[in-house]
């Protein structure tokens, strides 16, 4: 059966009924600029000052309020899915909450701009007809565009988020590492939350999977206590998925 395209976003994404997407750009042809939508291109355009380039840069960031997690989609009793926005609110206060030994200002940045390329690009998903390189490309691309708007204003905060952005891809410092985790039990707590409010009518039991890819002592015990939380709703509700 040909799925009908229900949508076709800026992001150069097409999305279709079941929550799948594909691309309508080639590796080549896609840009940062080329995905806004008019209205920002020609504000970032006509920036002339500092103070009108952030303007334009906060009119961007807007966009993760209102682009859901599209990988929610796929599931017909999530018809409000949290927005990217959310997911890096809570990512943040959790981060802010850690107990590990890491620097936490740190780590609260780096939960805000991990995903802060996504206000550009969307929110890819591993179901999305993207390969890992194209995804990853597109990703840079936006942060490096984003950082440049910040830079007239601030030049040492374009810095750092481009520095957080790659410390958090590369997972390369103890920082970035509990904030992978984060981002990862986030996502379970999510999950939990769904199931709950609409009483395990869908199987999601996928997105919990993450928890064997968790790694720091302290997020590995938040999960395992979510996990022990869900098992007794589950028992409650008489609910078993195989």
């Amino acid at each position: 059966m040909k799925l009908r395209p229900y949508l076709t976003c800026e992001t150069g994404l097409i999305c279709f009924e079941d929550g799948s997407r594909t691309s309508t750009h080639t590796m080549s042809d896609w840009t940062p600029e080329g995905a806004l939508p008019a209205d920002l291109k020609e504000e970032i355009a006509a920036a002339a000052t500092g103070t009108e380039s952030l303007l334009a840069f906060l009119n961007v960031v807007e966009r993760l309020k209102t682009t859901p997690r599209t990988g929610w989609l796929r599931y017909k009793m999530i018809d409000d899915p949290e927005s990217i926005a959310d997911h890096q609110y809570r990512m943040s206060i959790i981060a802010m909450l850690s107990l590990s030994p890491v620097n936490q200002n740190t780590c609260v940045k780096m939960a805000l701009v991990h995903d802060m390329a996504e206000a550009i690009v969307g929110d890819i998903t591993p179901f999305d007809d993207m390969t890992k390189a194209e995804k990853s490309r597109r990703e840079h691309s936006s942060i490096i565009y984003m950082a440049a708007l910040v830079e007239k204003y601030n030049p040492v905060a374009a810095k750092e988020i481009v520095d957080l952005w790659n410390q958090y891809e590369n997972c390369s410092t103890d920082e970035a590492r509990l904030v992978k985790d984060i981002d990862k039990f986030e996502l379970m707590l999510q999950t939990y939350e769904y199931e709950k409010q609409h009483k395990f009518a869908e199987d999601l039991s996928q997105f919990y999977t993450l928890r064997g890819v968790i790694k720091t002592e302290e997020i590995g015990k938040l999960a395992d206590e979510l996990l022990r939380k869900r098992q007794l709703a589950m028992d409650k509700l008489g609910v078993k998925w195989d």
